[in-house]
């Protein structure tokens, strides 16, 4: 199984090629931190993982992408590659959500290791954030949801003593006011396309298409409906 995976949901982008045979398993990553400039910096990244695999287009068999939340635009941008990838390859789509590409890199980097289950908390601005609850596995228990915090405080199994992302910590401060003791860890995780390659991999069933996940509407708004909101 060879598998060409995108993202550039939010803060970073990157791109992976994840090559199996049977038990033995290569990932080429290449991934950059970035808060904009995702569509310039993408195709370089993909040149650049499929040079350094020695594998041409036509050998892949699935190419993934992350479907969201995160950023309108880098959303839009990996998933639009991925099916025009699809498109000239002949490789099925895969995609899942960014909060569980989040949870399966949280994972690698050891945060479910007391065998309980963790939250991923991700600031999605206007005292909001993208929320979603794992066990010690990876598998989903809920989300991902856009709610605030105090909401995503009181749906916490009493077992969960972790939080990753970039808003865990507010996630923790909300939880402490309802009693509950919660850990902040990995503000810096990010999505990344090694993870969604792997999740891909594990993946039983193939999507028709892929279509980006928005929780929450667009910042920008038609210049029309921006006329009619300010009389």
């Amino acid at each position: 199984m060879n598998i060409l995976a995108l993202d550039t949901s939010m803060g970073a982008c990157s791109a992976a090629v994840l090559l199996a045979d049977g038990a033995t398993q290569r990932i080429v990553l290449c991934e950059e931190s970035m808060a904009r400039g995702h569509a310039e910096a993408l195709m370089p990244m993909v040149a650049e993982v499929m040079t350094e695999a020695g594998l041409d287009f036509a050998a892949l068999d699935l190419i993934a992408a992350t479907l969201g939340p995160g950023s309108f635009t880098g959303v839009r941008i990996a998933i639009a590659a991925a099916r025009g990838f699809a498109l000239a390859t002949g490789a099925h789509p895969w995609g899942t959500d960014s909060l569980t590409v989040m949870a399966k890199a949280a994972l690698e980097r050891g945060i479910a290791a007391d065998g309980k289950p963790f939250a991923v908390a991700v600031d999605a601005r206007g005292e909001r954030l993208y929320f979603g609850l794992y066990d010690a596995d990876g598998r989903k228990l809920a989300g991902p949801l856009l709610i605030d915090a105090g909401e995503a405080a009181d749906l916490l199994p009493g077992e969960l003593a972790a939080a990753v992302g970039n808003s865990a910590a507010h996630l923790a401060e909300a939880a402490m006011v309802r009693g509950h003791r919660l850990e902040a860890k990995l503000a810096d995780l990010q999505p990344n396309a090694a993870a969604l390659a792997e999740l891909a991999l594990e993946a039983e069933e193939t999507l028709p298409t892929l279509r980006p996940l928005y929780l929450r509407p667009p910042d920008a708004k038609p210049q029309a409906a921006a006329a009619v909101a300010r009389r």
